[in-house]
């Protein structure tokens, strides 16, 4: 879809739809207005007759508006007033986008980023207008023999009454970058594990890298064996297809700069292992490399935007499955890091990869590492599929992460990762076991991952929850890539 913004005076525009807003008792947004006095008042008649009420999110496509040269006016409610503020707009800009979806519209002139809107200025409402268009219009069917008809909507400008500025071009480029981002992150999400191997993921790396003149580096297990990865290599025992530790660099600042290290999960398919899961759902475990995919994707969208920043990810990937050479419950393996682990649930396997990728992750003398992994079932049940479980060895950047997750609408919450909880890991047999427990797996899952970060201020962003959706909207959903592009952005304006 094409993307602009443009001055202009909603009653002289021209197109297929106009969409203006109407709030809680009939009151007509700025843009509404300006229609509604060319129009003869036809527009606040129709909210008179009762046909909008301006409850949020409902919709009335209006054809044949006296004096309006559009084809159409799309009305949608914005709900009361006083209470209008980010979720609200959202709410408004979706109705508004499956409204216009239903149409034959092929392009629209959104005057939504005009509403005030608490606490959010011009840019933010140009980048969730831009990010909720480009999710609208996402497919992920290109597997199937007669895919879905696509909606007739490709172009979307964002009217304005007053002259876009720098910092709306600047909002509107990287939101564009960041769609593009999202949108390799959901497709390779939703590949299935017999095409989205280890090897066709470092086949990604090597397309992006080469697009986007990255350096790329695709360790094989012979690698990995010399420089002791035991840990991450018990993962692949079972599987016919090797493992991968893939690194991709973008150095938009000074080579002295330090960087962030972006750690991604890449199990292309979980089975358990030997600690075989229920059969029901198990497919959905193709997701299990999302936090891999989100790396991928926030590095594209970096690279689009050129930020002044140095970038590094980090991908681990492996599957896991069952096999005869495959780990064992109660199996010892060395980290890296010279730790040992007693395997206790192969299924645990996720921390076993992430541990030696993070040692590894040194190598680079970071100022920060980040990484991602669809980790624990205990983070879903904790926070069900609206935020991402955060856990930190320093406050200061875990305010950072939660601030860019608030600002770019894909939120994060901060856990403890307390000292009291790192006993529950104690082994009687290595120094660590690899779980520690059904009580705050989430937590101990993090407390292990946290024994292999102490040389680095370091965060944790499980996103078992948030990765993906189930049921008739079955896909991957691209987070976390907002909120670690904009975490990323926001750097690079400090610096």
């Amino acid at each position: 879809m094409e993307f602009s913004i443009k001055q202009s005076h909603s009653e002289k525009q021209r197109g297929a739809c106009l969409v203006v807003g109407v709030y809680a008792g009939g009151k007509l947004s700025p843009a509404a207005l300006s229609l509604d006095r060319v129009a003869q008042h036809h527009l606040s008649e129709v909210v008179a007759r009762g046909d909008m009420n301006g409850k949020l999110a409902n919709t009335l496509v209006l054809h044949h508006v006296p004096g309006i040269i559009a084809e159409r006016v799309l009305l949608v409610g914005l709900g009361k007033a006083a209470e209008f503020a980010a979720k609200q707009f959202t709410d408004a800009v979706r109705a508004s986008l499956d409204a216009l979806h239903k149409t034959a519209s092929k392009d629209a002139v959104f005057y939504l980023t005009d509403l005030a809107v608490k606490g959010r200025d011009e840019a933010w409402k140009i980048k969730q207008c831009v990010l909720l268009a480009a999710e609208s219009v996402f497919r992920c069917d290109q597997l199937k023999s007669k895919p879905a008809d696509a909606s007739a909507l490709r172009k979307l400008q964002l009217g304005c009454a007053d002259k876009p500025g720098i910092a709306a071009q600047t909002a509107l480029d990287q939101a564009r970058a960041i769609a593009g981002g999202i949108a390799l992150t959901k497709h390779l999400g939703n590949l299935p594990g017999n095409i989205c191997t280890p090897t066709y993921l470092a086949e990604q790396a090597r397309t992006l890298a080469k697009t986007h003149k990255l350096k790329v580096t695709i360790l094989e297990e012979k690698d990995m064996e010399k420089l002791g990865m035991h840990s991450l290599l018990s993962v692949s025992h079972g599987s016919r297809q090797p493992a991968k530790l893939i690194t991709l660099e973008y150095q938009g600042a000074d080579k002295n700069q330090k960087p962030v290290v972006l750690v991604g999960k890449g199990i292309t398919f979980d089975s358990g292992g030997i600690s075989l899961k229920p059969g029901a759902e198990m497919d959905e475990m193709k997701y299990d490399m999302c936090g891999a995919a989100s790396v991928l994707g926030t590095l594209q969208a970096i690279a689009e935007m050129k930020l002044k920043l140095n970038v590094v990810g980090v991908i681990p990937s492996s599957e896991n499955l069952p096999d005869g050479a495959a780990s064992k419950p109660g199996d010892i393996v060395k980290s890296m890091s010279g730790q040992t682990i007693e395997i206790l649930n192969t299924d645990a396997e996720g921390r076993l990869v992430l541990c030696d990728a993070l040692t590894y992750a040194a190598r680079f003398e970071p100022d920060t590492v980040v990484d991602i992994a669809t980790l624990t079932g205990a983070c879903v049940i904790a926070l069900g599929h609206v935020a991402s479980g955060l856990f930190s060895n320093e406050d200061k950047l875990a305010r950072e992460l939660l601030a860019a997750g608030d600002e770019a609408q894909d939120r994060a919450w901060h856990m403890p990762l307390w000292d009291d909880y790192q006993q529950q890991l104690d082994s009687n047999f290595a120094d660590m076991q690899n779980i520690g427990g059904r009580a705050g797996g989430s937590i101990t899952a993090a407390c292990f991952l946290s024994r292999f970060t102490k040389d680095y201020r370091w965060a944790h962003l499980d996103i078992a929850g948030t990765a993906w959706k189930s049921g008739k909207d079955k896909g991957a959903t691209g987070r976390p890539v907002p909120l670690l592009t904009q975490y990323l952005i926001n750097r690079a304006a400090a610096k």
